[in-house]
């Protein structure tokens, strides 16, 4: 499994948002695919919803991949 440190550059990013600027899907349409068919775990949990609010310290499964989302050092 690939693993992916994400630094995030606000307070939150939309899951369709994450796995595009991640590059594991090529275009947001197929983000939006992957979401619906419940292929995306946040925490654990199936996550449906297109647009959830991602925050530093989950984690998210993709396409093989676990991303793990962290705060912008500069923001502290």
């Amino acid at each position: 499994m690939q693993n992916i440190d994400f630094e995030l550059r606000g307070e939150f990013i939309a899951l369709d948002k994450l796995l595009k600027a991640t590059g594991l899907v090529e275009s947001g349409g197929r983000a939006r695919s992957l979401i619906t068919e419940g292929q995306i775990q946040v925490d654990g949990q199936t996550e449906l919803r297109k647009t959830a609010k991602i925050r530093p310290g989950q984690i998210v499964l993709a396409e093989g991949a676990k991303i793990l989302v962290k705060a912008d050092p500069s923001l502290a």
